[in-house]
């Protein structure tokens, strides 16, 4: 028996020395925002923390009030995205400075959700909007899981749940209307439009008062990019911008997968080298049997 657990250690030690030699992994194309993009630009300096965008957005998408937080049946107080809420306005507040900032889909060029989905229930579709369709959906919830902004929400309370998260009023767009949000700001901190219509404005805004914002536009390309843009009078990590990296999730994951997996050598030499293993254990058995 110590043999036969030896040989199955030296033939799992071999496969994996097989599968670590390096193979040139199928790198991923960098998507880009389709040409009839959409997006929303969304300016912090310009944001009082009304929440009118918050209200409507619950109006047009017909959500529930979200009562959790100061008294059931007392006020509609969501304090992050949930079940009952799509877009939310958080605060940010030290010794020194504030702001609010504003929580949503983030609409991303190359999404996460999309690349996890494994029957397709997640699709950018027209202007590139991230929606859901739930004849398709299992309920696995791997798009919670691997989106970096923590977006898709399920209704938990459900016995049949739904996954709750922007998806633009896209049926408002289909009306030649304006997302909710968009459409009753007072002091137009979120703005829609042409993806590169509003990044060309955030970018005139950079340029036009430089000491006002930080020299970026987030969303421009971090996580591979985004169709919800951002500018801010202070570092985005302080608004909790945590994901700065260039390069898309799904690509990361695709590059490693087809690194290790290409052309399926690495599970074909794991199940050859047990294979033998199991053959020669065979063997040894029956002879001993025969002793």
């Amino acid at each position: 028996m110590e043999t036969n657990r030896r040989d199955l250690l030296k033939g799992l030690a071999a496969a994996a020395t097989l599968t670590a030699i390096p193979t040139a992994a199928i790198a991923r194309e960098k998507r880009k925002a389709p040409a009839d993009a959409v997006g929303l630009l969304y300016d912090s300096t310009k944001c009082i923390g009304c929440k009118a965008c918050v209200v409507r957005c619950k109006e047009v998408n017909n959500l529930p009030a979200d009562v959790t937080g100061y008294g059931e049946g007392l006020y509609d107080s969501p304090t992050s995205l949930n079940e009952y809420t799509k877009n939310i306005i958080q605060l940010y507040k030290d010794d020194h400075e504030q702001a609010y900032v504003k929580r949503q889909c983030m609409h991303c060029l190359d999404p996460a959700c999309v690349s996890a989905c494994m029957l397709g229930a997640l699709q950018k579709r027209e202007h590139g909007i991230v929606t859901w369709a739930a004849n398709r959906c299992i309920g696995c919830r791997y798009c919670a899981l691997a989106c970096a902004f923590n977006v898709p929400k399920f209704q938990w309370s459900k016995r049949a749940p739904k996954l709750i998260k922007c998806e633009l009023c896209s049926h408002r767009l289909a009306e030649g209307k304006q997302p909710g949000c968009a459409e009753v700001c007072p002091r137009e901190a979120v703005i829609y439009g042409k993806y590169t219509d509003l990044l060309d404005e955030a970018h005139r805004r950079l340029q036009s008062e430089p000491d006002k914002y930080v020299q970026k536009v987030y969303g421009e390309n971090d996580l591979g990019g985004t169709q919800m843009l951002y500018l801010s009078h202070i570092p985005f990590e302080n608004l909790g911008f945590r994901f700065s990296g260039g390069e898309a999730v799904p690509a990361l994951q695709q590059t490693v997968q087809h690194g290790v997996y290409k052309g399926f050598i690495a599970p074909v030499v794991l199940y050859a080298v047990l294979g033998a293993v199991m053959f020669r254990n065979r063997r040894s058995d029956k002879k001993d049997v025969e002793k």
